[in-house]
């Protein structure tokens, strides 16, 4: 027979280790996708440092985009949130 006040807590525990698991391997993935971003943004710099034209021309057509059509940050995680 088991001790139930000492399974409870054990099984909160082997929940919370899954958890983290899963949370690292979201990390990696993460991190992995930034060196991607990373490398696809300085693909768009010379070598001196100049952003390329299509890097310059993508650059001006943010910047002239209307504030109407930026997402939020609380947004997005609520986007992101939702999607799980």
């Amino acid at each position: 027979m088991f001790n139930t006040k000492l399974f409870k807590p054990l099984i909160i525990i082997i929940n919370m280790e899954s958890e983290i698991k899963r949370i690292d391997e979201r990390l990696i993935r993460l991190a992995r996708d930034m060196e991607l971003i990373k490398g696809l943004l300085m693909a768009k710099v010379d070598d001196e440092g100049e952003l390329s034209d299509w890097a310059k021309n993508e650059l001006r057509k943010a910047r002239n985009a209307p504030e109407s059509e930026n997402v939020s940050f609380d947004e997005v995680k609520d986007r992101i949130q939702n999607k799980k």
